[in-house]
């Protein structure tokens, strides 16, 4: 069985992420949606609640799972018995920070193979900053999260 691992923050979940989620759990048998609980970052929400926000989004795919995990990924891994690391790239700047954290795993773990798939056209300027930023100014975000997230994220910011 090939199981991989789409990690990251989610914070919050955005329409490429979900693009992502779609497209790989057509190319693997198990996807688990990793969300990073990483302390040292201020999220905007907990990691509770982005786990939900994804599950919500995820209901429908039968082989996609969702899981909150912290420390190295690598580590994370092992635990849930996955081999298949799925990254979204944007840009060229993307790709240089990615295959640096690809080759890192690939030493700590020779079993651990990445993949890399570039981002749907219609989503390669969204990220969870740009979604933050707007939605700290109650700009329109309705483009940029799925429409039961809107409230929620505006919320945050006394919106």
């Amino acid at each position: 069985m090939k199981r991989a691992i789409y990690p990251g923050s989610f914070d919050p979940v955005t329409f490429g992420h979900l693009d992502m989620i779609e497209r790989s759990a057509k190319i693997v048998d198990e996807l688990v949606v990793g969300v990073l609980n990483n302390s040292a970052k201020n999220s905007l929400f907990s990691v509770e609640e982005r786990v939900s926000m994804i599950e919500e989004m995820v209901a429908d795919f039968p082989n996609v799972k969702v899981a909150s995990f912290d420390g190295l990924l690598v580590d994370f891994m092992k635990k849930i018995d996955a081999t298949i690391i799925i990254r979204g790239l944007r840009a060229v700047t993307d790709f240089e920070y990615e295959i640096q954290i690809a080759q890192s795993n690939h030493v700590q773990n020779p079993d651990v193979e990445t993949i890399f798939l570039t981002t749907n056209l219609q989503y390669s300027y969204l990220s969870s900053t740009i979604v933050k930023e707007f939605a700290s100014y109650g700009g329109d975000i309705s483009k940029f999260v799925p429409e039961q997230f809107i409230q929620r994220i505006y919320s945050k910011y006394n919106r």
